[in-house]
């Protein structure tokens, strides 16, 4: 397939069959990251930007070892090493770094469109990893490629519970996008507090018990709890949440049999989810950790290669 987009900024401009191509590449990239010498020059020559104006650790290091392992050059960029902490704005930052002539650019912004806003400016590949509570694609990627190692070609149809903080969660958004692109079914469990507004229209089934909207489940995602929440006033105490929407072994035992755990990462044990089922053999978390680095390789080959195959200036 050739790759048509230039960037990737939201699941929405994903096609199924694009999507479907993503996970195969990831997992031809996977069996590199079992080898002894985990190491390709696929990408020999490329630069790619890690310009991460949010702290993160997970998706930061990923990209940064997927263009690694890809011999491509990786450079990283925070806001507190960077003119943005000298009040320099973000667009002459991204214009600055485009005149050292990167191949890609990876950005991670609090503000919900950041990465559009660069896209439309950059001549660059801009790669979204998570703006504000818009979109996180290569999240939601990970996820379904690590739910298609499981499953094969048999996910339609499959039911995906997302449980936890959906109002704030760009995770949520992007996995909705895909889960349901592909055929699935999703339901959602939260306080009504932790909804987002307009959720009415989303393809999805909001079931606000978490013991009833366990039941039947294929696979089930923990968001995280980002506490702050009863600071703001949107949930009366941590120990309550955890009483109503803390996921357990009691919830698991009304899903559908090989139920799968998942979460986005880091997690708050004992709030969001139950340490032992974190740990246990229902558990894809570390899973993700490792799809997540096939993923970004995937990714970054097929936006850094895309030029070279169309002949595009």
């Amino acid at each position: 397939m050739l790759w048509p987009h230039k960037d990737l900024l939201c699941i929405s401009q994903l096609t199924p069959a694009e999507i479907l191509h993503v996970f195969e590449m990831a997992r031809r990239f996977a069996e590199i990251n079992s080898r002894p010498i985990k190491k390709v020059p696929t990408l020999k020559g490329k630069t790619v930007v890690l310009f991460f104006v949010e702290p993160s650790t997970r998706t930061k290091t990923s990209f940064d070892i997927a263009g690694k392992r890809l011999s491509a050059d990786t450079y990283s960029l925070t806001a507190s090493t960077s003119s943005l902490r000298k009040g320099e704005n973000l667009k002459d930052s991204a214009l600055t770094l485009q005149a050292m002539h990167p191949d890609a650019l990876v950005l991670r912004h609090q503000q919900s469109g950041a990465a559009a806003f660069l896209a439309r400016r950059l001549s660059c590949s801009v790669i979204n990893a998570g703006d504000g509570w818009h979109a996180h694609p290569t999240q939601a990627l990970l996820d379904g490629f690590t739910l298609s190692e499981i499953w094969g070609e048999a996910m339609t149809g499959k039911n995906i519970l997302i449980v936890g903080d959906i109002a704030h969660s760009r995770v949520a958004r992007s996995d909705v996008q895909l889960f349901t692109s592909l055929g699935m079914n999703v339901r959602l469990c939260a306080p009504k507090t932790l909804l987002p507004s307009g959720v009415d229209g989303w393809p999805v089934e909001v079931v606000p018990d978490l013991t009833a909207a366990s039941r039947g489940m294929d696979a089930v995602i923990c968001l995280r709890l980002q506490l702050e929440r009863q600071q703001a006033g949107l949930l009366p105490d941590l120990r309550e949440y955890a009483r109503h929407f803390g996921l357990t072994a009691a919830h698991l035992r009304l899903a559908n049999p090989g139920v799968r755990v998942m979460h986005p990462g880091p997690m708050n044990r004992g709030v969001e989810i139950d340490a032992a089922l974190a740990d246990g053999e229902q558990s894809l978390i570390l899973d993700q950790v490792s799809a997540g680095v096939a993923t970004r390789m995937a990714l970054l080959f097929l936006y850094l290669t895309r030029k070279d195959q169309t002949g595009e200036e």
